[in-house]
C-alpha cells in the first residue's frame, strides 16, 4: 500500500530525485508579454530569466486551478495500491497554491492531505523528500505529518536580492526607498518567518552576504546534525559556488545548488542567492 507525494514546481527538486521517489510535480504558470508558460514544461529557467530582464513588465504567476489538483489526486487514487495522497506546497504567505490544492482535495474526496510547507525552493523540498522517504519505508500519514512539522521547525532560509528593481515592481518596497538603497548599493537579506517574507539584514557586498550567511549557519547548527544544505540562485553561479565552498569548510556535507524556478526569480531578479538548511539533534 502506497502514500503518493505531490508538490509544485517551486520545490526546485532535481529530475533524479523526482524519478527516484515517484513524486508528482504540479506546475505553476507564468504570464509575460501576453504569453503564458507552464513552469518547467514550456520554458526553461534560463530562457525565463532572459525574458524577465528584457521585459518592462513584471511577469505574473498563477497557481494551478482547483480542478487540476482534483484531477491529479483522482488519477493517483485510482491506483488500487494508493491509500493516500500527501500534497506539499509553497508557503501560502507568497502564493494561493495551497488554497487551490485544498479546494482540489475537497473535490477529490477523502484520502488527500494538503500541507503548507511555509517555505519555498529547497527548504520546501526538504519536506517533500523526507515525506517520500518515509512513505517508501511504510510510515503512516500521521507519522509523516509529525516529522514534517519537526523539519519545518528546524529549517532556515536566507535570501539575498542583488537588485531592488524587482522588489519595487512587485510592490514590496517603494520607489523612493529603492532609489536610496540603490545609491547606497544596499542588498537586502530576508528570511521566511512563519512563511512570510521578512527582511532581516542589509549588506553592500557579496562578501558581506557570505559572512552573514556563514555567521547564521554556524550559530544555528552548533551542536546539531545538518541533514541537508541547498543553495538556490538566479544567474549567480559563481557566487553560489563561493558560498558552497565556505559552508563546506564548516560542515563537510554535500551542498545542492540549483537555478530557482521562474515563480521565485520573478520576485528576486538576477543575482539573487538563497541559503537553506535543516538540522536535527545529534
Amino acid at each position: 500500500m502506497t502514500i503518493k507525494i505531490v508538490t509544485d514546481s517551486t520545490s526546485d527538486l532535481s529530475i533524479d530525485i523526482v524519478e527516484k521517489y515517484g513524486i508528482e510535480i504540479v506546475p505553476l504558470s507564468i504570464s509575460i508579454e501576453g504569453k503564458t508558460y507552464l513552469d518547467g514544461i514550456d520554458i526553461t529557467k534560463k530562457e525565463f530569466v532572459k525574458l524577465l530582464t528584457s521585459s518592462d513588465e513584471l511577469p505574473k504567476s498563477s497557481q494551478p486551478a482547483a480542478g487540476y489538483f482534483e484531477e491529479t489526486y483522482r488519477r493517483l487514487l485510482d491506483d488500487p495500491d494508493t491509500t493516500h495522497v500527501l500534497s506539499i506546497h509553497l508557503t501560502e504567505g507568497m502564493s494561493g497554491t495551497v488554497n487551490s490544492a485544498r479546494a482540489g482535495a475537497d473535490l477529490a474526496g477523502e484520502n488527500v492531505t494538503v500541507v503548507n510547507s511555509k517555505f519555498i525552493s529547497h527548504a520546501m523540498g526538504f519536506q517533500v523528500v523526507e515525506a517520500a522517504e518515509m512513505a517508501l519505508k511504510g510510515h503512516t500519514v500521521e507519522e509523516i505529518l509529525a516529522r514534517l512539522e519537526e523539519v519545518r521547525n528546524q529549517t532556515s532560509l536566507y535570501l539575498m536580492v542583488d537588485t531592488l528593481e524587482y522588489l519595487v515592481k512587485g510592490g514590496r518596497i517603494g520607489r523612493g526607498k529603492a532609489l536610496l538603497g540603490s545609491l547606497l548599493k544596499i542588498k537586502p537579506i530576508a528570511s521566511l518567518a512563519d512563511g512570510v517574507y521578512t527582511p532581516v539584514n542589509k549588506v553592500r557586498t557579496h562578501m558581506q552576504m557570505i559572512e552573514y550567511y556563514k555567521k547564521q549557519f554556524v550559530e544555528e547548527t552548533r551542536g546539531m546534525k545538518v541533514r541537508a544544505i541547498g543553495i538556490a540562485q538566479v544567474e549567480a553561479e559563481v557566487l553560489a559556488n563561493k558560498l558552497k565552498e565556505t559552508l563546506q569548510q564548516i560542515k563537510d556535507i554535500p551542498v545542492t545548488i540549483t537555478e530557482t524556478s521562474p515563480v521565485i526569480s520573478t520576485h528576486t531578479g538576477p543575482g539573487a542567492v538563497a541559503l537553506m538548511y535543516y538540522t536535527e539533534k545529534e
